[in-house]
């Protein structure tokens, strides 16, 4: 009994652990549609129902008190009859099992809530207390709440979240556009030895907008489970090559090492991703000027050479105004004949698409 109240107060101090993404889309496929547990929610909400439904775990146990001890395999069915009960029904943590019924909750009073029904005040100290996830329907304000640890989610309609999600989809394809316009002006200025730091920087913009706006898509994708395959398709084509290309732009551009500029980018908001200032800042930049080429990772990786043949190639000739200024017999000393001989019809390709 010692050893359980000493866990149980280790647990309440650490109620303030930050939750991962990875963990809170773990929880919403959980519950998504086309899941079991998901109808049942459903269900007890189109039947005016109220509950609350906790997934068991080992630390759950010394907060329950009462009940009676189902150990009946899950369905939603009845889950859905277990509601006309008032307390909470405990659910095994593999989900295929019913274990307890009106069961009543004591997590520790002293844990904060922000919530102000019982039911929901429950729910939120027992995910604290217990580090699990705890889920409270509403028959009177007809919406359901999912508890994890110190997090909070509202569960949206699919038809809701399905609006939101295609309006994401219809701002992201508006970015890839920009995003390859930009890119093609960038690849006819690198390829004539003019680097442009301004093109450069509009394309580092719009590709991590893109990958911020992909962020959040993917959570609407994982909410809508089953109902969101159709999504999935739309965005893996959207979003094709653009990380890749956005990198490689960095790569080129960035007066600081690539991966310290990619960790800076990648913290900036959505907002400050709009502000160009913040992209030169990334980049390690005090003005929109350039005084010296590029390297030219980005449009080697447009031909045949591999990424260690690339970094032979810029090693040797430093800029990709010297490389194209290069013919294929300068390239044979670090090249094999045929590699050297595809590298140079590659470039002129390249020069003639330019």
């Amino acid at each position: 009994m010692t050893e359980k109240k000493e866990i149980q107060e280790i647990l309440i101090k650490n109620i303030n652990e930050r939750v991962s993404e990875d963990e809170l889309l773990s929880v919403l496929k959980t519950i998504a549609p086309g899941t079991n547990l998901r109808t049942a929610l459903d269900g007890t909400l189109n039947a005016g129902k109220g509950a609350l439904i906790v997934i068991e775990n080992e630390y759950l146990h010394p907060i329950l008190d009462g009940g009676f001890r189902i150990n009946t395999r899950f369905t939603p069915q009845k889950l859905i009859e277990l509601t006309k009960m008032d307390g909470a029904i405990i659910i095994s943590d593999d989900l295929k099992r019913i274990n307890f019924a009106n069961v009543l909750l004591t997590p520790d009073s002293k844990i904060k809530s922000a919530e102000t029904g019982t039911r929901h005040k429950a729910a939120e100290r027992t995910a604290k207390q217990a580090k699990t996830i705890a889920i409270a329907i509403s028959e009177r304000r007809n919406e359901i709440t999912v508890f994890y640890k110190n997090t909070r989610h509202h569960l949206q309609s699919t038809a809701n979240l399905l609006r939101k999600a295609n309006e994401q989809v219809q701002l992201l394809e508006k970015q890839k556009e920009l995003f390859d316009n930009y890119v093609e002006r960038l690849n006819k200025a690198e390829i004539q030895s003019h680097s442009n730091l301004s093109l450069a920087t509009a394309v580092i913009q719009k590709g991590m907008l893109i990958q911020k706006l992909t962020n959040e898509l993917r959570k609407y994708n994982v909410e809508l489970g089953k109902e969101g395959a159709i999504l999935k398709i739309r965005l893996k084509e959207i979003i094709s090559g653009v990380e890749k290309e956005t990198d490689l732009v960095i790569k080129d551009y960035t007066n600081l090492d690539f991966k310290k500029s990619k960790v800076l980018l990648d913290s900036l908001s959505y907002d400050e991703l709009t502000q160009e200032e913040n992209i030169l800042s990334a980049l390690v930049y005090e003005e929109k000027t350039r005084s010296s080429p590029i390297k030219g990772w980005r449009v080697l990786s447009k031909t045949c050479l591999l990424e260690p043949e690339i970094a032979l190639v810029v090693s040797n000739f430093k800029t990709i105004d010297n490389i194209f200024g290069k013919k294929e017999d300068d390239f044979k000393f670090i090249l094999d004949d045929d590699k050297a001989k595809r590298f140079n019809t590659d470039l002129e390709k390249l020069r003639i698409s330019s």
